[in-house]
């Protein structure tokens, strides 16, 4: 593309989005074409949340329906709020409530957690939402403009000092608080429209316009009502409503324009920060009438630039002296410029906060019902962020603090994921010798410090028998826990709904400033083969993790000594999944084809049904007690000839058969079948042990397959042994199949030997 064609496309973009102001009529027969265009502030929020539609997730165990909002889709996933979606669909859940008018109308939203638990992203993630679905046709927002100048002939202008004889365009001013077009109408009239509006709704939230015209726009009201009253207009409203005075204009959300944001460190009196001030230059340069004008009224204010659609308090402990303020402005909708000047205002408020909000709140706890805060923690409706309880998730968030990914993690299948949150980093750095190269978090390395953090999250309380934090953290992220052929689901697992799962543990700033440490730290280089030293182990990312809580004042002295206690059952896990690779590599060309594990599961159905069997060949199956106990002898593994009579199985072999084959196959596919079933029509990898067969050995399987391997010659294999031959192809098959680098791989299947060599014999 030349720079004309960008500058053409940015031209499109911008025509798709803003459209020509309107009059008052033309929007009104918009309204009943398009009724989402106006709607009050809460409905708005949740229609822009709702039209980004929904998607299936995992999160401590269970399935949830997540709003896809909120995986920030307008900005590819910069700002998506990962997990908590639970307290993120109550939000929606109160929002829509509100919005119908149901009960907590008076409430303000407040976000509360503890620090890097995603409630920035909530506030980023809510504005650039908000300003893509009012760029859509269904989320579009109007306001209203006014130019006074075509009706006056004295020197009174509704303008900030600017010459009313200047050009049109120059007169015409928005109203400053994105006024709702049907305030201007007289209350009966707005009443009616809003009725005849809601009575074509098939939506169960009817839209509310409750606000009256903003001081700014009532100034321009009531002067051209003044102007056309002497002259004697019998059609009065249409005089003001003229397309010459009053236009209706689109404009896109943004901050300060329908979204207020009140950052941490704004300051201002009470009243400046929460509507604007009065400029006192302009009150001597217009007409006040004996008092102060609304035209000289800044309207920078949070609830200025929030009114029509949303106002944040960021950190609002650093605010607590408005929220009092703020009390009464859900329920009445109004508030004050001045005493004798009040303005209307329809947004839907939002405070966040961390935990130090709740102490202030509580400081008069003890005097009961002489609290002077209690009517202010009545309307707060509290919604909590907690830390990540899900690997995938904490894996993906780490991966987006070291790295610019901002893809959303979605997968079809937990190995989807499971390969996500196995994956390497690798990065670029320039060390102190001036020289740039690649260093790596080998696989795995991610995951350890995502379960680490994970397990220290989580509340041991609640572990059933013979479960370590591990094995919960698994339960949380696959929603089952795995044991050998037996699957328990998480429902099997009697957790406790009310525990303390999120509520403190190891902060993912901690961990992200962990690991930029390591890449940065060099390594001694004394080995020439391979740039080993530039690969960080999982065990290097657990020992700097452990080591490093002694100097870090993010944790108390309780909570170091109990999160080095938790770091031995990760390193186990960790070391299992490098053994299991290690394993895998080495039997990779030894694998049973699923052509061979299809024709055994054939031959299981056809022993065990009394009915014709046929496969996906038309071919009638018959079956083969030595087929079948080959396979159950030779890749299974579980079965010795003493548990055959002949070629005739045993009761252990039979029972296997039932239990674990033919009950753990795909229960529609298993009831449904007809005499065209076959073993096509069933996903072989859902049966447990089936999927052992496929994708998984044991040491027992490379003894028997390499009878001269030696794990304990494995650093330096002696030419021309078996030993050698097996760590040549291994190394290969890490790399291109597994995602290792030669050094990550060489180190991983070290470490692994070195392990194994203890108990090789």
């Amino acid at each position: 593309m030349t720079g004309h064609d960008y500058v053409t496309e940015a031209d499109r973009e911008l025509e798709e989005t803003y459209e020509e102001p309107m009059a008052l009529a033309a929007y009104v027969d918009r309204i009943f074409e398009n009724p989402t265009i106006a709607s009050h502030a809460s409905k708005y929020l949740l229609e822009a949340i709702e039209a980004a539609g929904t998607r299936t997730v995992v999160e401590e165990g269970e399935e949830k329906e997540r709003y896809r909002f909120f995986d920030d889709p307008h900005n590819d996933g910069e700002h998506a709020i990962l997990g908590n979606t639970e307290v993120l669909n109550g939000f929606v859940d109160d929002l829509r409530s509100i919005a119908a008018g149901r009960a907590k109308d008076e409430k303000i939203i407040w976000f509360e957690g503890p620090t890097a638990t995603g409630k920035s992203e909530l506030k980023r993630c809510l504005v650039n939402g908000l300003r893509e679905y009012s760029k859509t046709p269904e989320g579009r927002r109007y306001t209203i403009e006014w130019n006074v100048a075509t009706a006056e002939t004295s020197d009174r202008s509704l303008s900030y000092g600017v010459d009313p004889t200047a050009g049109d365009d120059q007169n015409w001013y928005q109203s400053p608080v994105q006024s709702h077009p049907l305030s201007v109408f007289p209350e009966q009239v707005r009443s009616q429209v809003l009725a005849d509006l809601n009575e074509q709704l098939e939506d169960h939230v009817p839209v509310r316009v409750d606000t009256e015209l903003d001081p700014f726009s009532r100034e321009a009201y009531d002067f051209l009502e003044e102007r056309y009253r002497r002259e004697g207009s019998e059609e009065l409203f249409s005089a003001i409503a003229d397309s010459e005075h009053l236009r209706v204009k689109n404009y896109v959300v943004d901050i300060g324009q329908g979204v207020g944001v009140l950052h941490s460190e704004d300051e201002g009196r009470p009243k400046e920060r929460l509507v604007g001030s009065w400029m006192h230059g302009m009150l001597q340069e217009l007409d006040s009438r004996g008092r102060k004008n609304p035209q000289a009224f800044s309207y920078d204010g949070v609830l200025s630039q929030g009114n029509g659609v949303l106002t944040i308090v960021e950190d609002a402990a650093q605010h607590a002296d408005l929220l009092q303020k703020l009390l009464n402005v859900p329920d009445e909708q109004s508030v004050k410029l001045d005493k004798g000047i009040g303005m209307d205002v329809d947004t839907q408020l939002l405070i966040i906060s961390n935990p130090d909000l709740e102490a202030q709140l509580n400081q008069h706890a003890d005097r009961n019902g002489m609290d002077p805060l209690k009517a202010l923690k009545r309307r707060l409706d509290k919604h909590r962020f907690g830390y990540l309880t899900n690997l995938s998730l904490e894996s993906e968030l780490i991966r987006r603090e070291l790295t610019n990914e901002t893809e959303v993690w979605e997968a079809d299948s937990y190995d989807e994921l499971e390969e996500r949150i196995r994956e390497p980093v690798r990065a670029t750095i320039k060390g102190q010798d001036g020289e740039t190269r690649t260093r790596e978090f080998a696989p795995h390395a991610i995951e350890a410090a995502a379960l680490y953090a994970v397990v220290t999250r989580l509340d041991e309380e609640d572990l059933p028998n013979g479960l370590d934090l591990v094995d919960k953290a698994l339960i949380y992220d696959q929603g089952y826990l795995q044991e050998g052929d037996t699957r328990r689901e998480k429902d099997e697992f009697d957790f406790d709904d009310d525990g303390h799962d999120g509520d403190h543990g190891i902060p993912v700033t901690y961990t992200r400033d962990t690991l930029a440490e390591l890449l940065q730290t060099e390594r001694d280089r004394h080995h020439t083969d391979l740039a080993v030293e530039d690969v960080v182990m999982p065990r290097d990312v657990l020992n700097a993790m452990a080591e490093g809580m002694a100097n870090a004042p993010v944790f108390s002295t309780g909570e170091r000594s109990e999160f080095e206690n938790r770091v031995v059952p990760v390193k186990n896990y960790i070391f299992d999944r490098q053994e299991s690779d290690v394993i895998e590599a080495i039997m990779h060309e030894k694998r049973v084809d699923e052509e061979t594990v299809g024709e055994y599961v054939e031959q299981v159905y056809a022993w065990e049904t009394d009915e014709p069997l046929y496969n996906d060949r038309g071919e009638r199956v018959e079956p083969d007690p030595l087929k079948m106990k080959l396979f159950e002898i030779e890749h299974l593994g579980r079965f010795s000839e003493d548990e055959y009579q002949g070629n005739l199985p045993r009761e252990s072999v039979r029972n296997f058969r039932r239990e674990k084959v033919i009950t753990s196959l795909n229960r529609h596919a298993w009831e449904h079948r007809d005499e065209d079933f076959s073993v096509a029509d069933v996903d072989l990898a859902a049966i447990p042990v089936i999927k052992s067969v496929l994708e998984s050995h044991d040491w027992d399987d490379v003894s028997r397959t390499f009878e001269d391997f030696d794990p304990r010659q494995w650093d330096d294999p002696p030419s021309g042994t078996e030993t050698a031959s097996v760590k040549e192809n291994t190394i290969e098959t890490m790399v291109e199949e597994f995602d290792y680098s030669e050094a990550s791989a060489e180190l991983t299947s070290r470490h692994v030997m070195g392990q194994v060599s203890y108990r090789w014999d």
